[in-house]
């Protein structure tokens, strides 16, 4: 069975920098953004419309790439849990976790026994086929070890809860959604907006610390990632391949059009 480079990445203390994918479907791409100097990609299931079939065949990729593939499920059930596990995907990026209930639920889901009750399968992705390679038991830890859960925060109710989710063994990584929690704080839209909003990521950021866990943030331009990497993020989000190509596509148009 196939390590997990992300979480090996994060223990050592590495900066892992990724990209959101929201309309690219094909695998092959993964080996383009490996060759970029990425560390990971994040798939959106929530905002963009990948089916489960599309996701598998990422996930079979980068697994053979030993390039990690995470993925943002529409909700953060037991249902899309699994099933995303099961299909290779050890990387998590769980939306709307207002409460430490739902957040037990997400480790619950996410692990095998002793550390949840995660459902049980044969021979697949999930564990590269491999089910006799070592012990049972083994085998069930190695997997629940690879596993690495980030949680977003989207609501002033989560912030309410945010030692408690923070501190909770089997959540892996903290981070915000910044449009979401802007709107639900009613600062959307006004002068108010990016203050808020650092003052919320400062928060997650001092939580991380005190907790021992790992902090997640996006950011739209190298000026961002430095300043979130100096404060002790490890997991730093560049934009997506959306905005990437339209930037790239305006430039160059611009200057042709001169």
């Amino acid at each position: 069975m196939r390590a997990n480079p992300l979480k090996a990445g994060v223990e050592r203390g590495e900066l892992q920098i990724g990209t959101w994918v929201n309309m690219m479907r094909n695998p092959a791409s993964l080996t383009m953004f490996k060759q970029a100097g990425l560390d990971f990609v994040r798939l959106d299931m929530e905002h963009s419309s990948p089916s489960i079939e599309t996701v598998a065949d990422f996930a079979v990729m980068g697994r053979a790439l030993d390039f990690p593939v995470m993925v943002r499920p529409p909700e953060a059930s037991r249902e899309w849990i699994t099933r995303l596990l099961d299909v290779g995907i050890y990387n998590l990026h769980c939306p709307q976790v207002d409460t430490p209930e739902q957040a037990a639920e997400i480790v619950a889901a996410s692990r095998y026994t002793p550390q949840g009750s995660r459902g049980m399968s044969g021979a697949s992705p999930g564990n590269d086929f491999d089910i006799s390679g070592m012990p049972v038991m083994d085998r069930l830890k190695f997997t629940n070890d690879q596993v690495f859960i980030t949680v977003m925060f989207e609501s002033a109710q989560a912030f309410e809860h945010l030692d408690e989710i923070a501190s909770m063994d089997g959540i892996d990584a903290l981070t915000l959604g910044p449009q979401d929690l802007a709107q639900d704080l009613g600062v959307f839209g006004t002068p108010d907006q990016d203050r808020v909003l650092d003052e919320k990521r400062t928060q997650i950021v001092e939580a991380a610390n005190k907790y021992g866990k790992t902090c997640a943030m996006l950011v739209n331009s190298a000026e961002q990632a430095r300043k979130w990497r100096d404060a002790g993020v490890l997991l730093v989000v560049y934009s997506s391949e959306v905005n990437v190509l339209m930037d790239g596509y305006r430039s160059a148009l611009a200057d042709i059009r001169v």
